[in-house]
């Protein structure tokens, strides 16, 4: 098979997501569904075919790639090796399974089509992101999946879902920051992005990283490796970045099952496919290992105190994850990727069927399982007890292990996996224990555990040499990831005390007795029950954190000391790194002042807030866009007169302007200005690239150009909004998706791009300056920061504007063309600039300055 062919499998699934996006006249009996289905059959068909043919070679894969315009990332590829492979198989056959579902589920649902377009999109890519072979590519996809799924599991007109949604996206930016983190100081340390090189580069010279002039030091690969980390818990659902998962339970089971059998596993995916760099970092796979245990035992005691099936379900899938993580920090990367496919075929399977569980519960209701009563229990039922429910299950497993020549001894990983499956089949029996029937029946149910346990650890044996063949690379692993023996055995008898007491304590219960625990015992159940189902009161905590930051930001806001003050830290921090008079010409400080009147620079943004809040309509639209413009060309005409002193001065002071301009931002109700305040941290973050490379670079034109379109697009959309309701603030508006779907959908268009998300040019320009060469320094702590505030800001503007219970009982028409002809070229123009040639669009903006000077 060609291996071009290896490119049908995620875009068949993106031509279904772009023809289901059309408008139909038959809800929910349209041919595009049909189609939509076949295309997902072909992705499957594709995918087991490419899995076939890796599998007949041993290190055989698929490489395809293309020319970039990004200096960073020269060479655009994919790779499909069997790892790969293995993924795209499980995504793509899971995406057959609930495209057919979602079909009878929300049949007859006006919002059929958007959902379905979503569905599809972010199955194409989760197989997109499997076949990347460098990290800013995965980076692209992985941003997009958090976006994908924060409006999959949002109800646009029920208040809690919207709450939900935005805690999902908030909590996915916070890890896919420092996820950019890693990536910029990878790119920083090792000149590289793709990850074969990268691998290489790492291994010959980890680097050293100075924490912010402390005089400490840390592994570069360590730092690296940790930051990464942070994203993949974040979509893991690891502690404490876990609590978004329960919240999101309220989305269509489709999607329950998509995101717990697929998007989940994407934490497990990320440290595979970069197992060649953590195995450079030891302290960071004890790190991993470390979260990944304490999110296991929390996650499987929050799903224990739970009352209802779909939340036991979510706290299950926390715990698994925990588990899976925890193999990762082991080194037992292949049984990570084994036991991610096993759960997910699990739980997809539980999750479309938990609908039929509770709608016969509620047909024919009954009561639990009484518990029995009579005599204690004779040490014969004990013994036996016992013996088939922990004693047998070990000796299978055991068993197992030395059948299939399998060297435990060898590795932790191993025997953490081991452990586990011991306690599976362990629940397992003890369940059939309780099963009355016959004793026929009885060894039917034996024999079949036996077989299963059996052939799960052969599988998982052979999973793993099918998926590295190299043993020496798989004792590597497990070397890396070791822990001190004594901490290692300490873990191992502390749980299977656990479950040694859980047992007991269960088979007692189960037969009308009850264990006496001491008093210090006996007193901790209640608090800890209440710990557990308040889910470790960590929501609690962060509404009394979020409400305590907010209440300072208003009293900030509310200060006339809060702008002199930000003033005199910026200017003090830069007297203090910098000689800011040293060659400083009267000339470049007129020129710097003209410049930061018209691109908004801190203090001298008051123009630019004045524009976008007070002038009159539409010429401060225009004034959008003709002031920054103007500022460019003022700073171009200059720029040569800036001496270094003076550029690195702007640099520092306008990292001040950023953390107040997203000060301000966060606490307005008036929409103009949060947008204005919005977009001017961003511009404060532009104007800091531009003073620490001395230049306007093309990274900083493209951003520029793409900031300015999309902060045009917000206030000619606001002004639509303005135009039919009046000046109203964001506490008088709200659920204008029912009213003006059209403008709504142009909206979150615009967010999405003011966001940086991709597809859209805004965040290729700021990746691109991030990565920079020049830039380094705790500019780009605050650069990262501001990045995530403003998700915070535009997203949170987005919701209340447009989604949630209308509160005004407003009704107003739609947009009508020449609107709708507006936003639709501001949004193409922001597609296009992804697209065309960096250089090309600098020598442009360049022969245009000349002209306006000349």
């Amino acid at each position: 098979m060609p291996d071009s062919f290896a490119l049908i499998v995620p875009f068949a699934p993106l031509a279904a997501a772009l023809l289901t996006s059309f408008p139909t006249q038959e809800v929910g009996g349209s041919k595009n569904y049909r189609f939509g289905l076949w295309a997902h059959v072909v992705a499957f068909g594709f995918a087991i075919a490419l899995l076939l043919q890796l599998a007949s070679s041993e290190g055989a894969h698929i490489r395809l790639g293309w020319d970039s315009n990004w200096t960073f990332l020269p060479f655009i590829g994919v790779t499909v090796d069997r790892l790969a492979s293995i993924m795209m198989v499980i995504i793509s056959g899971f995406g057959v399974l609930l495209y057919r579902y979602s079909l009878r589920y929300l049949q007859q649902d006006q919002g059929q089509g958007r959902y379905m377009t979503l569905l599809t999109l972010t199955v194409s890519s989760l197989l997109f992101m499997v076949m990347c072979s460098d990290l800013v590519m995965l980076f692209v996809f992985w941003q997009f999946l958090s976006w994908a799924l924060s409006l999959l599991v949002h109800n646009y007109v029920h208040v809690p879902t919207a709450h939900s949604s935005f805690r999902t996206f908030i909590m996915h930016r916070a890890g896919d920051v420092a996820f950019l983190g890693g990536i910029v100081l990878a790119y920083q340390l090792y000149g590289t992005v793709e990850f074969s090189e990268l691998f290489k580069r790492a291994k010959a010279d980890p680097g050293v990283v100075s924490l912010l002039g402390t005089g400490l030091t840390l592994s570069g690969a360590t730092a690296v490796t940790l930051l990464i980390f942070v994203g993949a818990m974040s979509k893991s659902a690891q502690f404490p970045l876990h609590m978004w998962l329960p919240d999101s339970l309220f989305a269509p089971t489709p999607i329950h099952a998509l995101l717990h059998a697929g998007i989940i596993n994407a934490g497990g995916f990320l440290l595979t496919r970069l197992a060649p760099l953590y195995t450079l970092s030891t302290p960071t796979l004890h790190v991993v290992f470390a979260v990944g245990l304490i999110t296991a035992i929390l996650g499987s005691s929050m799903m224990l105190v739970q009352n209802d099936i779909k939340k036991s379900l979510g706290y299950s899938t926390i715990g698994q994850m925990g588990y899976m993580i925890m193999e990762c920090g082991l080194g037992a990367y292949s049984l990570a990727v084994f036991h991610l496919a096993a759960h997910g075929l699990f739980k997809a399977t539980v999750f479309l069927n938990c609908g039929n569980v509770i709608h016969e519960a509620r047909q024919h209701p009954a009561h639990p399982g009484q518990h029995l009563k009579g005599s204690p229990a004779s040490p014969k039922i004990w013994v036996a007890g016992i013996f088939t429910s922990l004693v047998f299950p070990l000796a299978i497993v055991v068993g197992a292990h030395h059948i299939l020549h399998i060297p435990i001894q060898e590795s932790q990983g191993l025997l953490i996996f081991l452990f586990f499956t011991w306690v599976t089949a362990s629940q397992a029996l003890l369940t059939l224990y309780r099963v009355r029937g016959s004793t026929k029946a009885h060894s039917v149910l034996l024999l079949t555990v036996v077989l299963v346990s059996v052939a799960y650890l052969f599988a998982a044996e052979q999973f793993t040499h099918f998926l590295y063949p190299d043993p020496d690379l798989v004792k590597a692993f497990y070397e890396a990831g070791e822990i001190p023996v004594g901490l290692f055995a300490t873990v191992v008898a502390g749980f299977a005390l656990i479950i040694v007491v859980g047992w007991t304590a269960s088979f007692a219960r189960r037969r009308g007795q009850s264990l006496s625990f001491p008093k210090p015992i006996q007193s901790l159940r209640e608090p800890l029950y209440l710990f557990f189902v308040n889910r470790l009161y960590l929501d609690g905590v962060s509404l009394r954190v979020i409400g305590t930051l907010r209440g300072l930001a208003e009293r900030l806001d509310k200060s006339r000391l809060f702008l002199p003050v930000m003033i005199i830290i910026g200017l003090g921090i830069a007297g203090l790194m910098t000689n800011p008079l040293e060659e400083v010409s009267f000339k470049s400080v007129i020129g710097l002042a003209v410049a930061g009147l018209l691109l908004p620079l801190f203090p001298l943004h008051g123009l630019f807030i004045s524009i976008a809040t007070k002038a009159p309509r539409p010429i401060g639209t225009l004034l959008i866009v003709a002031t920054p413009i103007l500022g460019i060309v003022a700073f171009c005409s200059f720029q040569n007169q800036f001496s270094e002193e003076l550029l690195k001065v702007v640099s520092i002071i306008s990292l001040s302007g950023a953390l107040y301009a997203t000060i301000k931002a966060i606490v307005q109700n008036k929409v103009s200005q949060r947008i204005a305040y919005g977009t001017m941290a961003l511009y404060s973050i532009l104007w800091w690239h531009m003073g620490s490379a001395g230049q306007l670079t093309n990274s900083a034109t493209l951003f520029a150009a793409s900031l300015i379109l999309a902060s045009f697009g917000l206030l000619f959309g606001w002004d639509r909004i303005r135009l039919r309701y009046g000046d109203l603030n964001l506490n008088q508006l709200g659920g204008l998706f029912l009213q003006m779907p059209r403008l709504a959908l142009c909206m979150a268009l615009l967010v999405m791009a003011i966001v940086g998300l991709p597809p859209f040019s805004l965040f290729f320009g700021y990746m691109d300056m991030l990565l920079d060469p020049q830039i380094s320094g705790p500019g780009v702590i605050v650069a990262l920061f501001t990045w995530f505030s403003a998700s915070w800001i535009f997203f949170k503007l987005m919701q209340r504007l447009l989604f949630g219970p209308n509160t005004s009982n407003l009704d107003g028409d739609d947009l009508n063309g020449n609107e709708i002809t507006v936003f639709i070229v501001v949004i193409l123009a922001l597609l296009a600039l992804s697209g065309i040639s960096h250089d090309w669009l600098q020598d442009q903006v360049t022969a245009s300055i000349t002209n306006i000077w000349k």
